[in-house]
């Protein structure tokens, strides 16, 4: 039986922390860093794995815990990989999904059906602490493409416009469970896990 773990969660999208918490198997005690009184830092890499381990330094320096922290996006291949680490932002600062979903539609509006190929990505960084020198890093992928209007009442972000054609559906229209096993959030997190005791 694993020991149980307190881990501080470096986000503050609500969504995305109730996504992660639904993952993580119940070993693991997770509080989140807005019930800590820790604010996000400033995301100044220039990729998702440098995003992650400042979100996740910040959090184990501010907390003293060990730290969890995710940084996604979507890229989309006629976009040239944009909105990528900025899209949560891509319309802007205080940019609702809403907002982003409507400026990639706008984007991408005079792109052909066979040519609006994207993908998720997902990079999940695990510190012990702040100084932690080894940190885990895992990361997941979702292929998909872009739908030309949102589909699905499931999700966030860009999930109602992001099709999957395996499964033939928004990521919207996806249950939870069904959302957990294909997402690139989900593949990164069982990733994580699965190498968690070989890395310690």
């Amino acid at each position: 039986m694993p020991s149980q773990q307190t881990l501080v969660l470096a986000s503050s999208n609500q969504k995305k922390v109730n996504e992660l918490m639904d993952f993580l198997p119940s070993h693991f005690d997770l509080v989140t860093q807005d019930s800590l009184g820790i604010e996000s830092p400033e995301e100044t890499g220039a990729t998702f794995i440098e995003n992650a381990i400042i979100k996740a330094r910040h959090a184990a320096q501010c907390s003293g815990l060990p730290a969890l922290a995710d940084d996604s996006g979507i890229e989309v291949a006629a976009l040239r990989g944009q909105p990528g680490i900025y899209s949560a932002r891509y319309a802007g600062t205080g940019a609702s999904d809403q907002d982003n979903v409507t400026k990639l539609l706008q984007a991408l509006e005079s792109v052909s059906d066979d040519a609006r190929a994207a993908c998720f990505r997902c990079v999940i960084v695990m510190l012990d602490h702040a100084l932690d020198p080894w940190p885990r890093i895992a990361r997941g992928t979702w292929h998909g493409e872009i739908l030309r209007a949102p589909r699905g009442a499931q999700g966030f972000g860009y999930d109602p416009v992001f099709f999957d054609p395996t499964l033939k559906r928004s990521a919207a229209e996806l249950s939870p469970a069904e959302k957990r096993a294909a997402s690139h959030r989900g593949h990164a997190l069982r990733s994580l896990l699965q190498g968690f005791h070989e890395h310690r």
